[in-house]
């Protein structure tokens, strides 16, 4: 790996870690002042909505433009948007935003928000930055490191993020998120970054519009990809849950302060695992790892919120942290090798949206099950009398419960996504034998 993909790699860091911060601050500070549980999942819903809405037209500006200024564009964008969201914070009255029906709460929110989201675009620049910088043998380590970097970025965002909502409060984390952004800005403007394999005489380059077609036509040709690309989707629409609740049950356990603090200890788990990939790589098929470490995470979230415990709850999570990495870096490798640099954006962005629209719809209609259904079972409902003498009751005993019947209904589709023939016909195609780049 050369100095030029260090310094990138390192640019990128510093702003995920940014919006990655301000992402987890928002959400903190919002439930602390809402309290409420469907705020936060529709917040949830918002971001992840957006996040599959924009995968296709990010992916198209990736492959149009190059890298550089693509990564430019997502900095100069957040930077924008956080700097409308302090001025929105500074203009309104403290006890507005504490009416989860607020309309000033919410456009501050969105404001947040779509900064945050507007460095999608460079995660899916990063991912073809490796493909031309990195030769085929080495783009497993290569994707691991990058894991790594964005488990740096969840640790460090995780950690502040609370100890500055909990002592400083939510202006001077807009400072700081405002600052970082210009400084990521400064440096990629000295920075060296290849523009990608564009021929200006080729259509690819030529391209004004969203190529869907096309993108969708280069996946059909890669068997079982499609169905790869369709089983993540389903386990994000599983994970939406875990998005949405997570924090509302882990500060019904321990305060901001310390939950923020807990974050950035098992934000380890992404650097350890990236490490353990960039070191060692994903083995010969990448294809079985990944849907390995997704049976090892379903039986985490089955088991992680069994009993009242944050060291149990944290236990689990840094199972699971471990092994995120390990998905992501075996989808972007498998994607690398099958598919021809110039349409790489798309493919990537059409993967990013079709796997997220998943999980806001889960996000959206996950908060009113949660609050009518899940927590009365467990507070006065059945489930407190047949399972509440061990299980335990109340309000997060009703989110744990929710969180173990995701994990079982993840554990039997993994299981038989494994045993069905998509899985190995990609399992094949990945075979060096046998993988052939696909090219228009």
């Amino acid at each position: 790996m050369t100095n030029r993909f260090y310094a990138i790699v390192a640019n990128t860091l510093v702003a995920s870690l940014t919006n990655t911060f301000v992402w987890f601050a928002i959400t903190f500070w919002v439930y602390l002042e809402t309290k409420s549980v469907i705020a936060t999942s529709v917040m949830a819903g918002v971001y992840l909505g957006t996040v599959a809405v924009s995968g296709f037209f990010l992916g198209s500006l990736v492959d149009r433009y190059p890298k550089k200024t693509t990564m430019m564009v997502s900095s100069l964008c957040s930077l924008v948007l956080y700097l409308l969201a302090w001025a929105t914070y500074i203009s309104t009255p403290s006890q507005v935003f504490t009416n989860p029906s607020s309309p000033a709460l919410w456009a501050f929110i969105i404001l947040g928000l779509f900064g945050a989201i507007a460095g999608n675009l460079r995660s899916i620049a990063l991912s073809t930055i490796v493909t031309i910088l990195i030769p085929e043998e080495g783009r497993d380590k290569a994707n691991g490191l990058v894991g790594t970097a964005n488990g740096v970025s969840f640790l460090v965002a995780s950690l502040f993020s609370g100890l500055i909502i909990g002592f400083l409060g939510m202006f001077w984390m807009l400072v700081l998120a405002v600052a970082l952004t210009g400084l990521v800005i400064i440096h990629l403007w000295f920075l060296p970054i290849p523009a990608g394999n564009q021929n200006p005489e080729s259509s690819e380059t030529k391209t004004n519009h969203i190529d869907i077609r096309g993108t969708i036509r280069a996946v059909r040709e890669i068997p079982g990809l499609l169905a790869l690309i369709f089983f993540n989707t389903f386990n994000n629409f599983l994970g939406g849950v875990f998005m949405s609740l997570m924090d509302a049950y882990g500060l019904s356990l321990v305060s901001v302060q310390v939950w923020g603090i807990l974050w950035g200890f098992l934000s380890l788990g992404f650097i350890i695992g990236g490490l353990i990939v960039a070191k060692r790589g994903l083995g010969e098929n990448p294809i079985r790892t990944l849907f390995l470490a997704n049976i090892v995470m379903w039986v985490v979230c089955i088991f992680f919120t069994i009993q009242a415990s944050i060291v149990l709850l944290s236990a689990g999570l840094l199972v699971y942290m471990c092994l995120i990495p390990v998905v992501e870096a075996a989808e972007q490798t498998i994607v690398q090798k099958l598919i021809s640099p110039e349409r790489q954006g798309r493919v990537f962005g059409f993967a990013q949206s079709i796997e997220q629209a998943a999980s806001p719809v889960t996000a959206f209609f996950i908060g009113p099950i949660a609050q009518f259904i899940f927590i009365p079972f467990m507070t006065t409902g059945a489930g407190a009398d047949l399972i509440g003498n061990w299980f335990g009751t109340g309000k997060d005993r009703g989110l744990a419960l929710l969180f173990s019947v995701t994990g079982i209904i993840g554990l039997i589709i993994t299981v038989l996504a494994m045993r069905s023939q998509s899985y190995k016909q990609l399992a094949g195609n990945y075979e060096p034998q046998s993988a052939e780049v696909v090219m228009d």
